[in-house]
């Protein structure tokens, strides 16, 4: 085996050591992004983002959209607290 034989198997490794956390890293991503934003279904948007990857992409952008979106019950508890001070507004009690 030459040098260039070497070099050659090298870059090959290197490729697909890439292409494999790449795959894991966006098969994560929507997970994450529902923890952070402290979702109520982050545990099923983590199953979604998985199982969207594991289909070729079939799932995943769906899974990325539903890490984004609010549930009806943080809308209605951040509609009734005053985003500046935190208080529950007046009509709300």
């Amino acid at each position: 085996m030459s040098g260039l034989d070497i070099f050659a198997w090298i870059v090959l490794v290197i490729l697909i050591l890439t292409v494999i956390v790449g795959f894991v890293t966006l098969a994560m991503l929507p997970g994450k992004i529902a923890k952070q934003r402290e979702h109520p279904q982050a545990d099923a948007i983590n199953v979604a983002g998985w199982l969207g990857a594991i289909t070729f992409g079939v799932f995943w952008p769906l899974a990325l959209i539903w890490a984004f979106t609010k549930s009806p019950l943080q809308a209605m508890a951040n509609s009734a607290t005053d985003p500046e001070t935190g208080a529950r507004s007046e009509g709300a009690s």
